[in-house]
């Protein structure tokens, strides 16, 4: 009589499929910490990367890059409603993971909209100012929105007049290599560098319009606000624009903007009559 049976044989599967699950579910609990510290500092490398502490492919150590951030990097909320600075301790302690915030319903997180191919916005983010001598030097603000595959990540570093891009990189997507994985070409990324977001009005005129755009070709040499396009990738270029004027909008950083300029003229005022 024979000892292998259809019911033994789901058996065996059965368990064999049981202990690979527990392996698997042990194994991603014990490295979700290490995970989360590596995203972290993988974050904190693109945040100094955008405040142009260490260039782009340049080596640092993970020691090095917890280092700088802590001592050249003011990390702080802004209340996106408000456009306020706002102490962390303000912010409820659910909504202070930006990416889960975002996704709850939870009015406190977040608020429905439909830009930039977002379904909603947090009411509180993180941004991360580079102090030098006393002044501000650069404001970093991070962004995203939908490409054509994938929601892109990236940081938009402007310069002390907050107008004046200073950097701008994705640093996580999903985009077409070659195509629209062209928004990670380093000469398409410095192109970025120098433009205008906001026209010589655009942040004292009442109304943050952002006037950065990302055109079909080639853009004019002569002009302060015309990045080239992506060629090939339409869609993955489309998205970057609208997502850069989502955020440079008053319904992203616009209002925070739009007020934080005005402390800093009155610094720059008082420095002057000082």
């Amino acid at each position: 009589m024979a000892s292998e049976t259809i019911g033994k044989t789901f058996g065996v599967a059965a368990g064999v499929c049981i202990v690979c699950s527990v392996l698997v579910s042990t194994a991603a609990v014990s490295l979700k910490e290490r995970q989360d510290l590596n995203k972290r500092r993988d974050r904190n490398r693109n945040i100094l990367i955008a405040a142009g502490v260490i260039e782009e492919g340049e080596s640092a150590s993970a020691k090095n890059v917890e280092d700088w951030f802590a001592e050249k990097i003011d990390e702080r909320w802004v209340n996106l409603d408000t456009g306020e600075f706002t102490d962390g301790k303000d912010v409820p302690e659910r909504c202070k993971d930006e990416i889960k915030a975002e996704k709850s319903r939870d009015p406190a997180c977040s608020r429905e909209i439909d830009q930039a191919g977002l379904k909603r916005r947090v009411n509180y983010r993180r941004v991360y100012i580079t102090p030098k001598q006393g002044q501000i030097e650069r404001v970093i603000l991070p962004v995203h929105g939908k490409g054509l595959w994938s929601t892109m990540y990236g940081f938009l570093a402007l310069d002390r007049d907050l107008r004046t891009i200073k950097r701008f990189a994705f640093y996580e997507h999903g985009e077409t290599p070659g195509l629209g994985g062209e928004v990670d070409n380093p000469r398409w990324k410095q192109s970025w560098v120098g433009k205008e977001a906001y026209g010589e009005q655009g942040l004292d005129s009442g109304v943050a319009e952002p006037q950065i755009r990302v055109v079909k070709g080639t853009a004019d040499p002569n002009s302060d606000s015309e990045v080239d396009g992506l060629s090939g990738a339409t869609l993955t270029a489309r998205g970057v624009q609208n997502l850069v004027w989502f955020w440079l909008s008053e319904e992203g950083y616009g209002k925070f903007l739009q007020k934080f300029r005005r402390t800093l003229q009155k610094q720059m005022t008082g420095e002057q009559h000082g």
